[in-house]
């Protein structure tokens, strides 16, 4: 399915019926690679909550959905988010929804609930990247960045380029985005969601993969203790790709605990 939202024209997918259960996905990725999951929450909970109706969209600038005209941060993220759920019966709708949102889809969640509190009946937190506090390894990291810039001028730049990012540096997205992405991911992640995670009042289910390198599992005790009444669930041997290498284990978490 398709919709035009603020300009974008934005693909979306759909599973069941019931009660509405907005997922985000995380940078790189799209709906396709969330079906496992959302078919499985699609059924609900035998003789318990359920059954619901799923809603996957392709992030602008992501999948199907269209590229990103100007570089956006967030906020312009945020902006899109509240319009997509409005035409959707979301905020200022027609009432409460499940919000799932992993990785970068779940630092959008997470600013959605502090302002949603009435209409998100649940906030799932996977894996999420809130936290993007400067640390002695990331000033180190950047340096690296800086100085690989330098030698943009000599052959084989790009490969190089690459291999420092893959080898060295290895948890950045940045060198696999182009244009007008490469700008969206640097604004994104300058933002620091930290302070605002214990402005959260919506029941919240944080869940983490303890083997996750991407978001390390630091990260996801520090959001639980900043989110009052929040849960911790983890899974056992999970990386950070819970949809694609965990997708059964993740939507079993999620049920347990709509």
């Amino acid at each position: 399915m398709e919709i035009i939202i603020n300009g974008v024209k934005t693909y979306y997918q759909v599973f069941g019926e019931g009660t509405p259960f907005l997922i985000l996905h995380g940078w790189g990725s799209n709906s396709d690679r969330w079906i496992p999951v959302a078919e499985k929450i699609a059924g609900g909970v035998p003789g318990g909550p359920g059954p619901f109706k799923v809603i996957v969209p392709d992030l602008p600038g992501f999948g199907k959905s269209d590229a990103l005209p100007v570089p956006w941060d967030t906020n312009k993220y945020i902006n899109w988010l509240e319009q997509f759920a409005k035409e959707l019966g979301g905020p200022s709708g027609s009432g409460e929804f499940y919000l799932l949102g992993h990785s970068f889809g779940g630092a959008l969640a997470s600013k959605m609930a502090v302002k949603y509190v009435q209409e998100i009946k649940k906030l799932f937190l996977g894996s999420a990247a809130c936290v993007r506090k400067k640390t002695a390894k990331k000033n180190f990291f950047q340096k690296v960045s800086k100085i690989v810039r330098i030698f943009y001028f000599l052959p084989y730049y790009a490969f190089f380029r690459k291999a420092i990012y893959k080898f060295i540096i290895r948890k950045s997205d940045y060198v696999y985005v182009e244009g007008i992405m490469k700008q969206t991911y640097l604004n994104v992640v300058a933002e620091d969601l930290s302070f605002h995670l214990p402005f959260i009042k919506v029941p919240t289910v944080i869940i983490w993969g303890d083997k996750d390198e991407l978001t390390p599992i630091e990260e996801g005790y520090f959001i639980a203790k900043q989110i009052k009444n929040s849960k911790f669930v983890i899974i056992p041997g999970a990386g950070h790709d819970l949809n694609r290498k965990q997708p059964e284990a993740l939507a079993e978490k999620v049920l347990e605990n709509i």
